[in-house]
């Protein structure tokens, strides 16, 4: 068993309910982006990509939150390693602009950056491996306002939130004595949020991919 949290005080599949059932989020997030792209015209295959990754990060945290096995953590941060590359890759092709050499590398260096920061668990409770992407978000953000894109403040709203949930998420092992449940919940919700919004500033402003 897999004891990460403050909620988790034993080792049975229903020990951490709060952590578990607040993945609903990422498949309300799912059907509302959906919804989006409906209205948007048809949706190819890419960010139809995108909205069963949500699923998938919905499922697969729900798994961990309720098995806390290895088997389950991989299926938790594995759909949000992918959606974050993913994303990174059609935002840069589809609303920037930029030629698929230059998209590779920026995706290349995120993930090399995401992946160094997993080599130091022990700081922010865990949640270094996100720090990356927190400042690719807050980057997008910026540019998306500057340029004038549609849904102007959704990026750094996203950036906003997801900086909430990041704090939530790292002070959850401080804040056990405090507050039994812990703050991880939060994490789950503000991200199911976050990625909306992501999702929302992408459909706004995708085009045909330059080559």
């Amino acid at each position: 068993m897999i004891d990460l949290y403050c909620e988790r005080l034993g080792p049975g599949l229903w020990a951490e309910p709060l952590n578990a059932l607040t993945n609903l989020g990422f498949l309300v997030a799912a059907l509302a982006s959906w919804q989006l792209a409906r209205r948007a015209g048809p949706a190819d295959g890419s960010v139809l990509a995108l909205i069963a990754m949500m699923v998938a990060i919905g499922a697969g945290s729900a798994l961990f939150h309720t098995f806390a096995t290895g088997w389950a953590r991989v299926l938790d941060v594995l759909p949000i390693l992918l959606f974050q590359l993913w994303f990174l890759w059609l935002y840069s092709r589809t609303v920037v602009g930029a030629r698929s050499t230059y998209s590779a590398v920026l995706v290349s260096g995120f993930l090399l950056a995401a992946l160094l920061a997993r080599q130091f668990p022990e700081v922010l409770n865990g949640s270094l491996t996100y720090v990356p992407a927190l400042v690719v978000l807050a980057g997008l953000g910026v540019y998306h306002y500057g340029v004038g894109r549609q849904e102007r403040l959704s990026l750094l709203a996203a950036a906003g939130a997801f900086a909430l949930s990041l704090s939530f998420r790292t002070m959850d092992q401080a804040v056990c004595s405090l507050v039994p449940s812990g703050t991880h919940f939060l994490w789950h919700l503000l991200n199911a949020v976050v990625l909306y919004l992501a999702f929302r500033s992408l459909n706004a402003n995708r085009r045909t991919a330059i080559r």
